[in-house]
C-alpha cells in the first residue's frame, strides 16, 4: 500500500486545509488495506481540497462541477483531467444519492482519481512570488531568525491527521510535536532554563530516532521540521569556541 500511494505528493505551497484535506485522503487508501470502503471515502475526501483551491484561484463560490467546468475552459487545468475530476464529483453525487455504496471503487482506481486531484492543485496553486520565497528561505538567515522562522512555518503546518495516536519506536509522536513546540515556544520568549534544556535534548534524541523511521512523506518532513527547531533551540545554549 506504501507504494501504491507513493506518487501522491503534497505540494508545499498548498493551504492547512488542503493540505489537510489531502493527506487524510492519501492515508485513507494507505489504510483501505484494512477497511475496502476508505478507498472510495478517499476520492470523495479529495474534493474537499480540490474545491477549496477551485474557488480561490476562480474567485468565485459554485458547485464543483462548474467550478471544474470553469477551471477547464480558462485553460487552468487540461480538458482530460476536468474529466477525470468530474468523475469524482458523479461519485460523490451517487454516494449522496444512495445509488452507490462506499464498496464501489477499489485502492488501485481511488488513486488515479485522488491522483487527479493532486495534480489538478498543483496545476491551480499560484506560484510563490519572490518575496515569499524569500520570507521562508530560512537556510539563508542567521541561527536565531531560522528559528523564529521555522517556528511560524510550523505554526501553519497542520499535523498529520493520521498520525495521531501513533506510537514509533516506543516515542508517542503527538506527545513529543506538543513537547517540543512548547520548549521552542518558550526559547523564543526568554530562553530555556537548565531543566528545560534537559527536556529539550531529550526530545531531540527521540526525534532522531523516530524520523528516518516514518514512511509518510508529509510527516516526515513535519518532524524533520520540528528537530531542526530543536537543535537551533539547544544551540543557543552551546557556549561559543574562543
Amino acid at each position: 500500500m506504501d507504494a501504491l500511494v507513493a506518487g501522491l505528493v503534497l505540494p508545499g505551497e498548498a493551504s492547512m486545509y488542503v493540505m489537510s484535506a489531502m493527506e487524510t485522503s492519501r492515508e485513507l487508501i494507505r489504510h483501505s488495506y484494512h477497511r475496502y470502503e476508505f478507498a472510495t471515502v478517499a476520492v470523495t475526501h479529495s474534493l474537499f481540497a480540490l474545491e477549496q483551491v477551485l474557488a480561490e484561484r476562480l474567485a468565485v463560490s459554485e458547485p464543483v462541477q462548474d467550478l471544474i467546468e470553469r477551471a477547464a475552459t480558462a485553460g487552468l487545468i487540461p480538458a482530460e483531467l476536468a474529466a477525470e475530476l468530474d468523475l469524482g464529483r458523479v461519485l460523490r453525487d451517487k454516494l449522496t444519492q444512495g445509488t452507490v455504496t462506499s464498496a464501489e471503487l477499489g485502492p488501485v482506481r481511488a488513486v488515479t482519481m485522488v491522483r487527479a486531484v493532486f495534480d489538478a492543485v498543483s496545476l491551480l496553486l499560484p506560484p510563490p512570488s519572490t518575496a515569499a520565497v524569500a520570507a521562508v528561505d530560512v537556510n539563508g538567515a542567521q541561527p536565531q531568525d531560522r528559528l523564529a522562522l521555522l517556528w511560524g512555518e510550523h505554526r501553519r503546518a497542520p499535523y498529520p491527521d493520521s498520525w495521531r495516536g501513533v506510537n514509533v519506536a516506543g516515542v508517542e509522536l503527538i506527545l513529543l510535536d506538543a513537547d517540543v513546540a512548547g520548549l521552542v515556544h518558550t526559547e523564543l520568549n526568554g530562553g530555556l532554563d537548565d531543566s528545560g534544556l534537559a527536556i529539550l535534548w531529550a526530545c531531540i534524541t527521540d526525534l532522531d530516532k523516530v524520523v528516518t523511521l516514518i514512511n509518510s512523506e508529509y510527516c516526515a518532513s513535519y518532524f524533520a521540521r520540528l528537530r531542526t527547531m530543536a537543535k537551533l533551540a539547544a544551540a543557543r545554549h552551546v557556549p561559543t569556541a574562543t
